[in-house]
């Protein structure tokens, strides 16, 4: 006859599943305070390929984590899918696994002119051009970067000798906005036109949930992006450039943040 399981044992499963969070599939221990977080699942193992003693902890949906060392600090890397309502949810559910340190590793379009291809964007705020954030908070509420971590990136961008920009992002829902044939197209181009004269850097998908998210659970984050495309010539994709370099600025601001604790 089948021996029974112990109440000890059932005990221990029912509250590792209560612990583990429903979209990421991770835990208390599972991440470090810093995170990492792209929007491509694909990209994860390549951030992940500059920690030390790295290994995949998680996968589910567009949720995929690695969690590693840089210099003995414990960092993770997870992805969030495209968008502000996927994002919203993975750093909602990382904070309650123990990170409190995020910066966002993605792709954008340039927005003003001297901007060029493969340059960094580091996102200082961002336009609420989104539907996410307004489930959270009024419109009137701003999307701003946490100050450290704003300022460790460009630190880090500036050590590296790398290009960048610092200044606000525009955060949308739909990709496909630059198309001509959008039945709402005047009204779009005359947005497009604001945020070029409004000084406005770049634009992609999921900042504004993250900062608005992270202002609210009193938790840092901030945002480096590799600039792709040059929206502002109609041109939002040209080239996956200066991805790299997007890592290694994210990865550099976590040892001068750790530095500053």
């Amino acid at each position: 006859m089948a021996k029974k399981k112990t109440v000890k044992t059932k005990k221990t499963t029912k509250k590792a599943a209560a612990e583990m969070q429903y979209h990421v599939h991770l835990k208390p221990g599972d991440v470090g305070r810093y995170v990492l977080m792209p929007g491509d699942p694909g990209r994860v193992p390549v951030i992940a390929s500059f920690f030390d003693n790295a290994r995949e902890v998680a996968f589910n949906r567009e949720y995929r984590t690695f969690t590693g060392t840089v210099d003995g600090i414990k960092v993770s890397a997870c992805s969030t899918g495209i968008g502000c309502p996927s994002a919203a949810i993975a750093i909602e559910e990382l904070i309650k696994c123990g990170a409190d340190t995020f910066i966002r590793i993605g792709t954008c379009g340039a927005l003003q002119r001297e901007v060029k291809l493969g340059d960094l964007c580091i996102t200082t705020a961002a336009v609420r051009e989104e539907g996410t954030t307004r489930q959270y908070v009024p419109l009137s509420y701003p999307a701003v970067a946490d100050l450290d971590v704003t300022l460790a990136l460009r630190e880090a961008a500036k050590k590296l000798k790398l290009p960048a920009h610092t200044g606000i992002g525009h955060c949308k829902d739909a990709f496909f906005i630059e198309d001509k044939d959008i039945p709402i197209r005047e009204d779009i181009d005359a947005k497009w036109n604001a945020w070029y004269r409004s000084n406005v850097i770049s634009t992609s998908m999921e900042s504004a949930a993250l900062f608005v998210v992270g202002s609210i659970r009193r938790v840092r984050v901030g945002e480096v992006l590799a600039t792709i495309g040059l929206t502002y010539d109609d041109a939002p994709i040209i080239a996956k450039v200066g991805i790299e370099e997007a890592i290694r600025t994210a990865i550099e601001a976590i040892r001068i943040l750790d530095g500053k604790k």
